[in-house]
């Protein structure tokens, strides 16, 4: 079988072969790991990735292409001369496929739903790694591919996995979700016992839609409430620098710790250190972090955002806030009184966290094949 890949994350070529961000790749190995070829369509990186991982396969064919942007008038000009060169290439490796795969939402998956209307016979899936709930506010483009992707008569041959339970779900799409550990990585709880300092731990891209300077300003509330608390945030971003400086300003050193991006022994000794996760995302799919924090015992603290809700069981298995930090450090103080409760989503988490293996993820990858 030839699997084809359409993707909008940059890749760069390395020794091995080809390497994107790691947390994709590790996902995208599973997918092709019974697989005869692949071909990789998606843009070069134009500088060094952080966190890269190479695939694992050993043949392997990448097609590059350019990356496009619709956020600057340059840049909507320059996808426009560009969007007829970049759907033929698509075309041209749809035909040569046996399973197409876009991922989605993204400027390149848009183009790939387009181009995938013409290929009716070819077995095809689609991952949409973004938020599928329909009342959330989102780019035109976005909207365009949900829709294209939810209507079966656009989507011959094609399953769309979607992360959450929704109603009315169209009969090509699935629920789905994703892996990070697997089965020999089970533990046991081994129970907190929410001792002061409470640690709470911030784990991704420092960018404005994953609202890492609002987790700080969040901890400072709980510090000035007289709760003892430390905030480690890994990850590395375009916020680094400003969250320095609001560290600095507002004597912070002892309470707030940077470390930039990290590999995956040490995010998960950090797991096992920590009592909360804090993510005040603006958006986002199926959040890794989240789970991964959960299998480790982690009381998640996460907006009510996408499939969260659903994640958390409404906060049974975790807490969920708005946003609002007079009312959000209000609610955790409320909860972090009660160690009962704590420990309690606490083993909730765990045990949901831990259904989902790469195991069981690649049973249900077989199944879509």
């Amino acid at each position: 079988m030839r699997f084809l890949i359409i993707s909008h994350t940059p890749h760069q070529i390395t020794q091995k072969g080809l390497a994107a961000y790691a947390p994709y790749v590790k996902e995208i190995n599973l997918w092709i790991k019974h697989i005869d070829e692949v071909e990789v369509i998606a843009p070069k990186a134009k500088n060094k990735l952080g966190l890269p991982l190479d695939y694992d396969h050993k043949n392997l064919i990448f097609s590059p292409i350019p990356a496009i942007s619709l956020v600057s008038i340059f840049q909507v000009i320059r996808a426009i001369l560009l969007a007829p060169y970049l759907f033929y290439k698509i075309c041209m490796a749809m035909s040569r496929a046996d399973h197409i795969h876009l991922r989605c939402p993204g400027n390149i998956g848009l183009l790939g739903c387009l181009a995938q209307l013409f290929f009716p016979k070819n077995k095809k899936t689609a991952k949409y790694a973004g938020n599928w709930d329909p009342s959330a506010s989102q780019p035109w483009s976005y909207r365009l591919q949900k829709y294209i992707l939810s209507h079966e008569k656009l989507t011959k041959n094609m399953t769309v996995l979607v992360y959450g339970d929704w109603p009315s779900l169209s009969k090509n799409c699935k629920s789905f979700f994703t892996a990070s550990y697997s089965e020999e990585k089970k533990v046991k709880l081994k129970q907190r016992k929410y001792d002061l300092p409470l640690r709470f731990l911030f784990v991704g891209s420092l960018v404005k839609g994953k609202r890492p300077l609002y987790a700080l300003k969040l901890v400072r509330e709980l510090i000035k409430n007289e709760i003892p608390s430390e905030l480690h945030v890994y990850g590395d971003g375009p916020l680094f620098v400003e969250m320095q400086r609001y560290i600095q300003e507002n004597d912070l050193d002892k309470f707030i710790y940077l470390y930039g991006n990290k590999d995956f022994t040490t995010i998960e000794q950090a797991y096992r250190k920590s009592h909360f996760l804090i993510l005040p995302s603006k958006s986002e799919g199926w959040p890794k972090v989240v789970t991964e924090a959960m299998w480790w015992g982690v009381v998640p603290v996460v907006t009510r955002i996408s499939c969260v809700p659903w994640m958390l069981a409404e906060g049974s298995r975790g807490i969920l806030i708005k946003g609002n930090l007079k009312k959000d450090a209000k609610k955790l103080n409320k909860e972090l009184s009660n160690k009962i409760a704590l420990r309690t989503k606490s083993h909730k988490a765990q045990l949901w966290s831990q259904k989902y293996t790469t195991e069981f993820f690649e049973a249900e990858v077989k199944k879509l094949l």
